[in-house]
């Protein structure tokens, strides 16, 4: 999957230049990030996208020595499954 990267959002088009899956997590001081926002597509449900755009966030987060919040339900619930990933993750926001 070829996800593209811009500031503050990892997303997927289709061949139409449609996006068909994104992730968003806009800045809330220079080292945190709230992630907001996880989309997926119908046709791509259930292929385990959801699961490899947060785990590209990830990879990010640990490249820019950044961590982050969560509102988005489907962030939240995956750090849950993820204590491998708690020192990124700010569960409570100040």
């Amino acid at each position: 999957m070829d996800f593209k990267y811009e500031e503050n959002r990892i997303y997927l088009e289709s061949s139409d230049g449609k996006c068909i899956a994104e992730i968003t997590f806009p800045s809330i001081s220079k080292n945190e990030v709230n992630i907001n926002h996880t989309y997926v597509d119908t046709s791509l449900r259930g292929q385990g996208v959801a699961n490899k755009l947060i785990t590209a966030l990830v990879n990010e987060l640990k490249k820019t020595n950044k961590k982050a919040y969560a509102t988005c339900s489907y962030a939240i619930d995956w750090f849950e499954n993820h204590p491998e990933f708690d020192d990124l993750y700010l569960e409570d926001k100040k």
